[in-house]
């Protein structure tokens, strides 16, 4: 099971590295176009549908790539001091509830908007127009491949919940140091346990 979690990530990892490329690509296209605009007075309409794209691209491709790294933004402040088995019984009930319904729609809605621009060949509007369809595939594509990094998250927080410890994971990004976070705010363990012991009886007298 370790192996294919970690092929996953290699592969949303490749995915995203690949991608990150489109902010190159999109560089030298708005330098090329600020010259060709302002030295040669030549513009070109469809530059700026180009670039609208190639961020589209970066934007909708880089989702998979930070889930795998464990680099999306969450109150860390907060849960940095609960327990692996509280962290992961949080994120599984959040992926549950909020991740998979709106990931599968964006997949399932995405995939039926591209292939209605296919079908017309959709085209920007403008003097030069260029075509739209191919990089409307790239919302499923991008849907798809967070639902499947999501779905080897989800195994690793039933994984934590069981043993009470992270599954290891590569690549993992910096985020703050919760042990000295912890000394900081003159905050112990046994007082982070003493404050579930705490939650817990409030939830039974409920």
């Amino acid at each position: 099971m370790q192996s294919f979690l970690l092929a996953v990530d290699r592969f949303s990892t490749w995915i995203g590295k690949a991608c990150a490329w489109s902010v190159v690509v999109l560089t030298l296209l708005i330098s090329w176009e600020v010259f060709s605009r302002y030295v040669l007075n030549q513009p070109h309409a469809w530059v700026l549908d180009a670039q609208i794209m190639l961020y589209g691209l970066l934007f909708m491709m880089a989702g998979a790539y930070t889930l795998s790294k464990n680099g999306h933004v969450r109150g860390d402040v907060l849960y940095g001091f609960l327990r692996p088995r509280t962290q992961a019984i949080v994120d599984l009930t959040l992926y549950i509830i909020f991740f998979l319904p709106g990931v599968v729609a964006l997949t399932w809605a995405g995939w039926t908007y591209a292939n209605e621009s296919l079908a017309i060949r959709e085209q920007t509007f403008n003097a030069d127009p260029i075509p739209v369809y191919p990089f409307k595939f790239v919302i499923p594509v991008s849907g798809f491949v967070l639902l499947l990094q999501g779905i080897v998250e989800i195994i690793r927080c039933i994984q934590c919940i069981q043993t009470g410890a992270w599954p290891v994971r590569e690549g993992d990004v910096e985020e703050v140091d919760v042990e000295k976070l912890k000394e900081m705010v003159h905050v112990k363990d046994e007082d982070m346990a003493a404050l579930e012991r705490d939650l817990a009886l409030k939830e039974n007298h409920k």
